[in-house]
């Protein structure tokens, strides 16, 4: 099974994979951009690195038993199920900037959450039947982190389009 755990950058991707109980490889595709050099360029207006999306997918290629986390992860090819962790953008950009991102940052983030950018991207290249969309809002760790854990067991069905932050705009 090939799974990717993603959404806008705060929505709680990278702690509800570390609480997960499974026997998947599980990948933080962030923490491999600069190890495996798996980027194409510096920005240095934003102090990072753009993600070389087709290295990356050749890194992960012909891998199974393989869970992937990152905001990019579901640009990943041959994925069986993807996992859209989604927040309101009001508590996503207090996160960020909880969490030292520069306001203008955490704006454009809060901004594309609210467009749904990474679930429309996600049914978009997955189809509907492989994307399950998880709410973190007000939410702690472990409750999420049970909600992933559903999907990887199979006993919770896909869902894409239930949660809704158009207002936000």
């Amino acid at each position: 099974m090939r799974v990717a755990v993603t959404g806008t950058p705060g929505t709680g991707k990278t702690t509800a994979t570390e609480l997960l109980d499974t026997d998947l490889d599980v990948e933080h595709l962030n923490d491999l951009v600069a190890s495996e050099g798996l980027y194409n360029e510096v920005d240095d207006a934003r102090g990072s690195k753009v993600v070389d999306v087709d290295a990356a997918r050749a890194y992960f290629e012909g891998r199974d038993d393989l869970l992937v986390e990152s905001h990019l992860a579901h640009h990943l090819d041959d994925l069986d199920r993807v996992v859209v962790l989604r927040c309101e953008p009001g508590e996503l950009d207090d996160r960020l900037q909880d969490r030292g991102e520069p306001p203008e940052k955490a704006g454009e983030n809060a901004e594309s959450e609210a467009l749904d950018v990474i679930l429309s991207e996600a049914v978009r290249d997955h189809g509907r039947e492989t994307v399950y969309e998880i709410d973190t809002t007000g939410r702690d760790p472990e409750a999420v982190a049970s909600d992933v854990q559903a999907v990887l067991d199979g006993d919770r069905d896909p869902s894409a389009g239930d949660v809704d932050f158009t207002d936000y705009l």
